[in-house]
């Protein structure tokens, strides 16, 4: 609590020069204590001037000034917070990560380097300013992330009632770009009507699927209301067609043609000219066992370099790979398991591990290489294709579920942070509002 005594009685006063002839000139105050940290007087207007800049910019009326205030001095305390559990939980956001944000924004903008540090200078921010404030952001989004996505459970009950429901159906459809191509016959017609338009239907399956243009046989065929703009149907999902077109799509590819199908109302040829949406994965997994030592105090790079040289070439005399991993590796998650880390998946290790595992060819051990973890050897003992599209399905739809709570449960978790915080606020107009506002 000292600390919290020491901010508060910092905030009772005007930061204060004095001048040749004794006057007191302010420079800054505080206007909020939260907890350990204070909100400036600077800040607020800082922040409080970006906002009326981005509205104008929109052309939408503001609310009154001192509702608009309010509202940024809440965002700045729970900010505030939110650095606050960053600093104590460790949270750090490395140079290179913050090169990539700034690159980021920079190519957004479409700015060279000097444009871009121009554009700060004209809003009165240096680099290493831009560069704080680009920090605090990422530091701020980390933690919400973190914090709010532990808060939220997607079950396999949740993804399986979604993947029924008419939604789900129609989120999972794959959508295709096709074209249509009807030749008429009415359902009574007699036999040999029937058989004629059948074979013309057949004769231009035919000439499509050898590389005819299914669209200018559309225009000169075909019956359907869309034959004159080459049949095109546009974009659909296959829950939006009939069910005989969507049945006689099954299994086709881009670039397929289907064979004619009979309606009420003819012969009908479809043609798939692009696909989006497809949710098939095949992927290649890799299956792969390593070793780790890490660094410390007491063992340099070169120590562990050197100790994985030598159980390598062990390795390579003949020596047991499980054996030496439950030895000497120092993954306490695999050592047990001789260093096995089973079937991979594409993304599933930091890039380190990813390179030396994809440039190792299947039953060899790498060399020494280091990662975030340590030095690593690795033996690849396996790959295959495995067709990950069931799970692929549930893992994109628990997705979409946990972002569709995300939003609703960050505000509830902004709230229970900002009710159990200590807030001073020291604007005369607001604090009255505050009183009874984390008091603890």
């Amino acid at each position: 609590m000292a600390a919290r005594a020491l901010l508060a009685l910092m905030a009772t006063f005007a930061l204060t020069t004095g001048t040749a002839h004794g006057q007191v000139q302010a420079l800054d105050r505080v206007v909020a204590v939260v907890d350990d940290d204070v909100v400036m007087a600077s800040e607020l207007q800082q922040r409080l001037s970006t906002i009326v800049a981005q509205i104008q910019a929109q052309q939408v009326q503001a609310p009154p000034m001192a509702i608009l205030r309010r509202q940024v001095l809440e965002q700045l305390i729970v900010e505030r917070l939110m650095l606050q559990m960053a600093n104590r939980a460790g949270v750090t956001v490395s140079e290179a990560e913050l090169d990539q944000a700034i690159a980021r924004v920079q190519q957004n903008m479409g700015a060279s380097p000097e444009e871009f540090r121009k554009s700060l200078e004209a809003d009165g921010l240096s680099m290493k300013s831009f560069r704080q404030q680009i920090r605090q952001e990422l530091l701020i989004r980390r933690v919400e992330q973190g914090s709010v996505n532990r808060r939220i459970q997607i079950t396999d009950q949740d993804i399986d009632n979604f993947l029924r429901s008419k939604e789900g159906e129609f989120w999972k459809s794959p959508q295709y770009e096709l074209g249509h191509i009807l030749i008429p016959v009415n359902s009574s017609a007699p036999a040999n009507e029937v058989t004629e338009a059948r074979e013309k239907a057949e004769q231009l399956a035919r000439q499509a699927t050898e590389g005819a243009d299914f669209r200018r046989l559309a225009i000169a065929n075909s019956a359907g209301q869309n034959a004159l703009s080459g049949g095109d149907l546009g974009w659909r999902k296959t829950v939006e067609l009939p069910t005989l077109f969507a049945d006689a799509l099954d299994g086709l590819e881009v670039g397929d043609v289907t064979k004619p199908f009979r309606s009420d109302a003819g012969f009908h040829l479809l043609k798939i000219h692009a696909q989006r949406g497809s949710t098939e994965q095949v992927v290649e997994q890799t299956k792969v066992s390593h070793i780790l030592i890490k660094t410390s105090a007491i063992v340099s790079d070169d120590d562990a370099y050197n100790k994985l040289v030598e159980l390598r070439q062990k390795i390579l005399d003949g020596a047991d790979f499980g054996k030496l991993a439950r030895e000497n590796s120092e993954d306490i998650g695999t050592m047990l398991q001789g260093g096995d880390l089973g079937w991979s998946m594409p993304g599933q290790f930091v890039p380190e591990f990813t390179q030396a595992m994809d440039n190792t060819p299947v039953g060899e051990v790498s060399m020494p290489f280091r990662s975030q973890f340590g030095w690593h050897i690795l033996r690849v003992d396996g790959r295959r294709k495995q067709d990950m599209t069931d799970q692929y399905i549930r893992n994109q739809a628990a997705n979409l579920l946990r972002n569709r709570r995300y939003e609703e449960e960050a505000q509830n978790w902004r709230r229970e942070i900002r009710d159990q915080a200590f807030v001073d606020i020291k604007l005369p107009d607001m604090q009255e509002e505050s009183e009874d506002s984390g008091q603890q």
